[in-house]
């Protein structure tokens, strides 16, 4: 058992500590590759302790960069990307589910690629994109290769699978692997713009179910999770080489990251040190936001850093325009904060908490304390693998200190006086009621 795993079999998560030398903040534009993995959880990444997964590309970026182990997001993939390419909370974009994240309108919010189109960036969305609306050209990307539903590989569909790139209706071809489409998207793309600066969004199907074996599974195979993620992380050392064939890979920061936590039949495989994370993607457990995060940047972020502090997925808007040195709009209120000084080593983690919500669930999180909407304190030391319940009337100095910092936030935000979700309760859904009803 390596070091890193003796660190995990203890009664609690015992994360190392970062070290932080400081460093001059970045001062060149970088290209930036944004990998958004489906349905990954910290349990199924090799450098996060997983017992069942390796991951050696992955791991190689965490150890050449910053691996953060208090990363959160939404914990479905359509509020949760919707939080990545605004940089705002669901009560004020009503993405509150995956239904509503339908209904966003160019009008009302400004995703990444405009925001650095004026820094010069090309950019390109490669992969899924069926919970947010229109095209991705309607929201500033350049260039897209887009697929329908998740978890598209083979093509089982009599008519062929469908697919688009640039406005142009595909099919997935019979021998056609999707995510190696979806590879060479990215690749021709970035070996075009060398010369540019650029922004891809590269989202990947892999590893939303329902699981197909890999061109590398073996005829026989008996857990296709672990195949899926094992290919997955060969195309994305594939990327790390052609970056550094093209010359581009100082040039280049790359982010990793999960769009939330494992899937429900994979959630019970996920385990770490022998443990299984308290709640699985869906849910307003630890499991269901808490997600992989990794930072890699040659020259610039510090090799084998892990940082501790809580950051969320607003945080990339931000974050993107200080490295692109473009201003942000002001027509909305940002709920992100910049990472680009705490990534080149120059300042700590600047967060105190972070929120998440789901319908109409929601918390507000500190690194040791979690506070709900209904007003329920967890204690919040051993995760990601138990939160157990703070009693309403706790003599515990620490805990009543905690309750008021969080209500103080949860004051603050009011997402209570927001846009309030009118789905079913579960995050997934419109109210099928109402549908019917013909009311809005």
């Amino acid at each position: 058992m390596n070091a890193l795993k003796l660190l995990l079999v203890g009664l609690c998560w015992l994360s190392p500590i970062a070290a932080a030398d400081a460093a001059d903040p970045p001062t060149q534009k970088p290209n930036i590759i944004f990998i958004l993995a489906d349905d990954l959880g910290i349990g199924n990444v090799g450098c996060y302790g997983s017992d069942n997964y390796q991951t050696p590309h992955i791991d190689a970026l965490a150890s050449g960069g910053i691996r953060y182990t208090r990363a959160y997001t939404a914990p479905l993939c359509g509020p949760s990307r919707t939080l990545i390419m605004t940089g705002r909370y669901a009560f004020r974009t009503g993405a509150t589910n995956q239904d509503r994240v339908g209904l966003l309108k160019t009008s009302d919010e400004t995703m990444l690629p405009k925001l650095l189109k004026p820094a010069g960036y090309v950019s390109s969305a490669v992969g899924k994109w069926n919970q947010l609306p229109l095209q991705p050209s309607d929201w500033g990307f350049d260039d897209y290769l887009r697929f329908n539903g998740s978890g598209v590989y083979w093509n089982k569909k009599a008519k062929g699978e469908p697919y688009a790139v640039n406005g142009v209706d595909k099919t997935l071809r019979d021998k056609e692997y999707m995510p190696d489409l979806l590879h060479q998207h990215v690749t021709n793309f970035i070996t075009q713009h060398r010369d540019d600066p650029f922004f891809v969004y590269y989202s990947m199907s892999s590893v939303h179910g329902e699981l197909q074996p890999t061109p590398d599974s073996p005829p026989d195979s008996k857990n296709l999770m672990r195949d899926n993620i094992a290919y997955m992380d060969k195309l994305v050392g594939q990327l790390v080489a052609e970056l550094e064939r093209l010359k581009l890979r100082e040039k280049t920061v790359i982010v990793f990251m999960g769009d939330n936590g494992t899937g429900k039949g994979q959630a019970d495989e996920a385990t770490i040190g022998g443990r299984r994370l308290s709640g699985q993607k869906g849910d307003m457990l630890e499991g269901g936001a808490l997600v992989p995060l990794i930072v890699n940047w040659p020259n610039v972020t510090r090799a084998g850093t892990v940082a501790t502090g809580v950051v969320d997925s607003t945080d990339f808007v931000p974050t993107f325009a200080d490295l692109a040195r473009v201003k942000l709009p002001k027509k909305n209120v940002l709920d992100g904060v910049s990472l680009a000084t705490h990534w080149a080593g120059s300042t700590a983690e600047p967060r105190e908490w972070v929120f998440i919500e789901l319908a109409r669930n929601w918390y507000v999180r500190e690194p040791n304390w979690k506070l709900n909407q209904a007003g329920e304190l967890y204690d919040m030391t051993c995760a990601p693998f138990a939160e157990p319940l703070i009693a309403a009337d706790t003599k515990d100095a620490a805990a009543i200190a905690a309750r008021q910092r969080l209500q103080a936030v949860l004051d603050e935000l009011n997402p209570a006086g927001g846009i309030l979700d009118d789905g079913d309760g579960t995050g997934r859904h419109a109210n099928k009621d109402k549908k019917k009803s013909g009311s809005k």
